[in-house]
């Protein structure tokens, strides 16, 4: 299937009387602190950090772009689930939805440049995982064998950056 699954409809409840009304808790959002609210990673986790997010955008990546063949590249996400993080990623400016049909309603999705910026962080992330799994196996540079790692690389000069120190801006720099 390749739509949206409709949005669920709750029955209305039966009245409660005012001795049964449940208490109305106000959940407010904890006041983030400066350097909070100045850390890259912090913004970061709070667009792409739950569990799902990063595979919709891996799925995209390797050239899913309708509904129900996100689904197949991604089989243990429920579709309500896929469904709100498709709307959630499109608010965030990281994908595209392009209508292909009206009826019913039905759309492609496709990456926005920024969520193609994801790819680098998406191959960081999965050789950590491949490193950190029981049997795993390193990614060997073809020509000559040596585990590959990731580096600081400054595109301008192309080179690779040791440590960056803390004259310099990271947003500069890019993993190599």
């Amino acid at each position: 299937m390749d739509s949206h699954p409709p949005h669920p409809r709750t029955a209305p409840s039966a009245p409660r009387s005012q001795s049964q009304k449940a208490p109305r808790v106000h959940a407010e959002k904890a006041p983030r602190s400066d350097a909070a609210a100045r850390s890259g990673l912090a913004e970061a986790l709070a667009t792409v950090g739950d569990r799902w997010k990063l595979l919709v955008v891996a799925a995209l990546l390797e050239g899913a772009g309708r509904f129900g063949e996100v689904q197949q590249a991604i089989p243990e996400i429920a579709p309500n689930i896929l469904s709100q993080r498709l709307r959630q990623l499109e608010q965030e400016g990281l994908v595209i939805a392009r209508p292909y049909s009206r009826r019913p309603p039905r759309f492609s999705y496709e990456l926005t440049a920024a969520g193609h910026d994801l790819a680098g962080v998406l191959r960081l992330l999965s050789g950590w995982g491949e490193r950190h799994r029981e049997g795993h196996s390193e990614r060997r540079h073809a020509a000559c064998g040596t585990p590959l790692e990731a580096r600081w690389y400054c595109p301008t000069c192309a080179e690779a950056v040791d440590e960056p120190d803390g004259d310099v801006d990271s947003g500069d720099l890019f993993y190599a």
